[in-house]
């Protein structure tokens, strides 16, 4: 398969056990398949950047797609609140945490890659909307699929690192791909905005709802489906 990694940077070598510890889902190096959005991701709206190219053999390698139907739009959040920081507004918010780490984290260090979504601004604020119990579980669900801001795959073990092979880099012109990368948080804030306010606030599964009558994942999957 092909990757793609955005970056100010042209990166032949990338380094196992290098790289922020805070990102979507821990240290490891964040590519996507799609190399408009990896130029997207790539510059600044002050710099030029790249879409370094590899090739990239999956084969052997243990997977976390989180895209799989065995997982719920809460694993991918748990994941997100056990690497990120989230704005908590409430002993609720506070709660859902907690209960969110308890019951839908996944074990993902043992695996070597994770496919997901990636929490661009506008994702984060969804999920941050969510946690604050201010929209409902399908309203977030909903929304994690609006503005098509991409899937990221992450190299999380040495040995995935150790099949990646570097094959070119793609400039990434500011003046193109930084108003693309704008327009396309703008496109998903604006129908976000739209989502929230269609409908009733008591509509759907709440947050609060979840912790009061101890829903698991699978109980959230049959509500989704």
């Amino acid at each position: 398969m092909k990757l793609y990694h955005g970056s100010l940077y042209e990166i032949k070598n990338p380094q196992y056990g290098v790289g922020k510890i805070n990102n979507d889902y821990g240290q490891g190096f964040y590519c996507t398949e799609n190399i408009e959005l990896a130029k997207e991701w790539g510059c600044s709206d002050a710099q030029d950047g790249f879409a370094n190219e590899y090739d990239f053999d999956a084969d052997n390698l243990t997977v976390l797609d989180l895209g799989d139907s065995s997982y719920t739009i809460l694993n991918w959040l748990a994941l997100l609140i056990k690497n990120r920081t989230f704005e908590i507004r409430s002993e609720i918010s506070f709660a859902a945490k907690e209960y969110l780490l308890k019951h839908f984290l996944i074990d993902y260090e043992k695996y070597d890659l994770i496919k997901g979504y990636r929490a661009d601004d506008s994702y984060f604020s969804f999920a941050n909307s969510f946690l604050n119990n201010t929209i409902s579980l399908q309203k977030l669900n909903v929304a994690m699929k609006l503005g098509k801001l991409g899937e990221q795959v992450v190299l999380k073990s040495e040995k995935s690192f150790s099949k990646l092979n570097f094959v070119r880099t793609h400039i990434s012109s500011k003046e193109v791909y930084y108003p693309k990368k704008v327009k396309r948080d703008l496109d998903a804030r604006t129908l976000f905005s739209k989502l929230k306010i269609q409908g009733e606030l008591t509509e759907g599964i709440f947050m609060v709802d979840i912790i009061r009558q101890g829903v698991k994942n699978e109980g959230i999957q049959s509500i989704l489906s």
